[in-house]
């Protein structure tokens, strides 16, 4: 699959960032908050990095933000090319991101899509008349936001979602490079994500991009073949 999207998030230095692009990696995640969020980095940093990707590969800017003033103001400074909305279930509903559209016309928008039962495709359809990507994913109660989790959900959900909505869909949570290829199969998706299963630790909850793992990752998913069934 040559046209597949591989998203590999998240990039904490510019070094970092150029080397997983240099990989054949199509977006790469960036984390600019002050949450404790998983990878995160300050604003300016995640500024320099969207910057230095420019010719290389699409950044994306995570945010579990709510308000919308908030959110805005990041992206003008971090400057993403996608801006991807990860905030808990419900709470930026789809009117507050028409308006967000609106705000921000020159950067695209990813929504997140909690997967957890057969209800996230008409969450998934409210959703996608006013963004340019659906992200489908999976929670972990002791995490803000949509994602991060490292674990696999329902994938005949994820499934459902691809085939209900128009838009390019990008599965995440849990994938790595030992499942990715199945994940294609099974679900058909327009992209694949990765943040926790291409890590490698360095310390007490701390890590960096894991190259080998990184590399193996794009190789299995643009190997991959999506089932016919």
């Amino acid at each position: 699959m040559n046209n597949l999207i591989v998203q590999i998030y998240t990039m904490q230095s510019v070094e970092e960032a150029l080397a997983v692009a240099a990989l054949g990696v199509d977006h790469l995640g960036v984390t600019p908050s002050r949450r404790g969020l998983p990878g995160e980095i300050s604003n300016g940093l995640a500024a320099d990095v969207c910057s230095a990707l420019i010719g290389h590969a699409k950044s994306v800017a995570l945010t579990v933000e709510t308000d919308l003033d908030a959110i805005e103001s990041m992206v003008s400074e971090v400057r993403p090319d996608i801006l991807h909305l990860c905030a808990p279930a419900g709470a930026l509903g789809p009117t507050s991101v028409k308006i967000l559209q609106r705000r921000i016309p020159r950067t695209q928008i990813m929504q997140a899509i909690a997967v957890t039962g057969p209800e996230s495709v008409d969450v998934a359809r409210s959703y996608a008349p006013f963004v340019d990507y659906l992200i489908l994913d999976s929670v972990d109660p002791n995490i803000a936001g949509i994602g991060a989790a490292g674990t696999i959900h329902d994938w005949a959900e994820s499934a459902a979602i691809v085939a209900a909505v128009e838009l390019p869909v990008i599965l995440a949570g849990g994938l790595s490079p030992e499942n990715v290829s199945a994940a294609i199969a099974r679900v058909r998706p327009a992209g694949v994500d990765s943040l926790t299963h291409t890590n490698r630790h360095v310390t007490s909850g701390r890590f960096r991009k894991d190259l080998a793992k990184v590399q193996r990752f794009v190789k299995e998913a643009r190997g991959a073949t999506p089932s016919d069934g």
